[in-house]
């Protein structure tokens, strides 16, 4: 628990009813109670975030494979006919 054993988790427990007087006990256990569900939803929202982040860079994973395929394919489209026609000329050069 937030890298603190049970024993010191103990010791700071006594100290503080030790030295908070018994008439402020239930403001303490309310700005206590505060405190835990402000954490709470801070930590709430930080997996929620780290979630979306996760599944919006699981859905680009494969949009960017479709796009390097998608361009690597126009590539190799456009450079065949280059090829093909390079071959050509040298064939008309050749008969004439």
């Amino acid at each position: 628990m937030f890298g603190i054993s049970w024993a010191e988790f103990l010791v700071i427990l006594i100290v503080a009813i030790l030295v908070v007087p018994v008439k402020y006990w239930p403001d303490v256990a309310r700005w206590l109670a505060r405190v835990v569900k402000y954490i709470r939803r801070i930590i709430w929202k930080i997996t929620d975030a780290t979630d979306k982040i996760k599944d919006q860079i699981d859905l680009e994973k494969p949009i960017n494979d479709v796009i390097h395929t998608t361009t690597d394919d126009i590539l190799n489209d456009f450079s065949e006919p280059l090829k093909k026609s390079r071959g050509r000329k040298k064939q008309i050069k050749n008969d004439k």
